[in-house]
């Protein structure tokens, strides 16, 4: 059985990650995958008593391999443990980058890379992903100001951060390596049962029992000098269909830093200026990884000093004008030949109908220039209209249609979200979370409005227009536009449709002649 099959027991994460390994090839860290029935065991009976055992054990064989060893202060080991459920659910569960470091490690590792800077911002990186994700520190207190450019400021402002997490969680961050690894698969596979993880399933229709993966992984940086980054990248544009890469890269920044929607980040084209060999290894990447799982992938990545490497696929969430187009543009690729019955199984009914409706609202009139607020990053197509509410329980408790407005959304957003009609963040980009959650759930959303500041009671925007809480404003998810008010798009008709998507047409008519024509 193929690698990509055993989600059931890998999860996904570990069952791409595995594919990419043994069938593709690709420059993936070495790592070790904990199956789904190890979660199950612990989340009905505890730890299981063999684990700590075993965790041993395939660490120091991922020492053997990597040449350095969990613990050692002159040349230490650094994992990162990511969770992997068997279905998508971006954001829900818990991750810890650069596990490993203590106040001993982090000499060695600076003294290895040549670079203190890099050393105490992992080390950073490392206590503050530990004390909230683990130790349940609130992530507030631990905003204490910018790190610094300096490592002596860097290392200052650990020693702060060492001290708050003691202070908050009662006990300091462990120094010992492998309690810090027990500790953090434990923080996984209860991150299973987290309140928006059961939030997401409810919403998904996702089976609570089947629990998740634990995929621990050597740390490749992408915090480490000027030749290195990170980013998230789609094969085709997961809004429209378009058939171009299409997501976020942020230099000398980690997958986090991406995800959360707190950086600005670049385009991923921006690495073909001042990444080439790096982004041409990244484009045959995406081409042979559509190939092989015949479908939009959605890949994490990190650039090492130049060096790619691929740390997640799966296929990709997208909405219903992208599924549509995709689907026929699969049936027609040389490589991939999509047969029409499954490109219609990709897209049922009430997909292409939804895909219709967005294609007629894009054709609709906008707003009075006077009412625009400003004009964002179309993250989620469609239009709507709302009340604004500014928390995920005020989206919870409303009875009419709202849109949540927010800085950036987190993962324990995710109950506001579904309940409301349309999101609108002030910070991230295209494949930040409120992005990647809107576009799964095909609720409308724009990102990346930075010319609205959110007040005590509603929002302001750059032009001069102020709006209290109560007021409603009208998002439109393909052009990134905020208007106040209510915006009502007339429709476009059927040439619209045809001019914008042709490829419903065919899709409607393989619908018909399989219905005429059963098999």
């Amino acid at each position: 059985m193929p690698a990509r099959e055993l989600g059931e027991l890998l999860g996904g994460k570990g069952a791409g990650l595995a594919e990419m390994t043994a069938a593709l090839g690709f420059s993936v860290p070495p790592g070790f995958t904990i199956g789904l029935p190890v979660c199950r065991e612990y989340l009905s009976g505890g730890w299981p008593g063999s684990l700590d055992e075993t965790l041993l054990a395939h660490v120091d064989a991922l020492g053997t391999r990597m040449g350095r060893y969990l613990g050692d202060p002159d040349d230490p080991l650094l994992v990162a443990v990511r969770s992997g459920a068997p279905v998508s659910m971006p954001g829900m569960l818990d991750t810890v980058l650069n596990l490993g470091l203590n106040d001993d490690t982090v000499h060695g590792l600076a003294r290895r890379s040549g670079d203190e800077w890099f050393a105490w911002d992992s080390y950073r990186r490392f206590l503050t992903m530990f004390a909230t994700t683990v130790m349940g520190v609130d992530g507030a207190v631990l905003r204490i100001g910018e790190p610094g450019r300096t490592a002596d400021e860097v290392r200052t402002h650990v020693g702060r951060l060492r001290t708050l997490v003691e202070q908050h969680a009662g006990r300091p961050v462990p120094h010992d390596p492998m309690r810090q690894l027990r500790e953090a698969v434990e923080a996984v596979f209860k991150s299973w049962g987290s309140d928006r993880a059961q939030a997401y399933r409810a919403h998904e229709d996702i089976d609570g029992d089947l629990g998740t993966g634990c995929n621990v992984q050597a740390m490749v940086f992408g915090n480490r000098g000027p030749s290195s980054g990170t980013g998230v990248v789609f094969t085709r544009d997961p809004a429209t269909g378009q058939p171009d890469a299409y997501g976020d890269y942020l230099p000398r920044a980690q997958g986090e830093d991406v995800v959360a929607g707190t950086a600005k980040t670049m385009p991923v084209q921006h690495m073909a200026e001042h990444q080439p060999e790096a982004y041409a290894d990244l484009m045959r990447a995406l081409r042979r990884l559509e190939v092989h799982y015949r479908d939009i992938c959605d890949v994490e990545f990190t650039v090492e000093d130049g060096h790619l490497w691929l740390l997640q696929t799966r296929i990709g969430k997208r909405g219903a004008v992208a599924a549509v187009r995709i689907a026929v543009d699969l049936v027609d690729d040389p490589e991939i030949r999509l047969t029409k019955d499954e490109a219609l199984d990709r897209v049922p009914p009430a997909l292409l109908a939804k895909a219709r409706n967005d294609i007629m609202a894009r054709g609709g009139a906008g707003g009075a220039e006077e009412d625009l607020l400003t004009t964002g990053l179309g993250a989620s197509p469609g239009r709507v209209t709302g009340r604004m509410v500014f928390t995920a329980d005020d989206a919870m408790d409303a009875d009419d249609d709202v849109i949540l407005v927010r800085a950036e959304t987190s993962p324990e957003d995710v109950a506001g979200m579904a309940a409301s009609v349309g999101i609108l963040t002030t910070r991230g980009g295209l494949v930040s979370h409120a992005a990647v959650v809107a576009r799964g759930w095909g609720v409308p959303a724009v990102v990346g409005a930075a010319d609205l500041t959110l007040t005590d009671n509603g929002i302001r925007s750059v032009n001069g227009l102020t709006l209290d809480a109560s007021e409603k404003i009208t998002i439109d998810g393909t052009t990134g536009c905020v208007w106040r008010g209510t915006v009502v798009g007339t429709s476009g008709g059927d040439e619209l449709v045809a001019a914008q998507l042709p490829q419903l047409a065919r899709l409607e008519q393989w619908a018909h002649e399989r219905e005429v024509s059963p098999a």
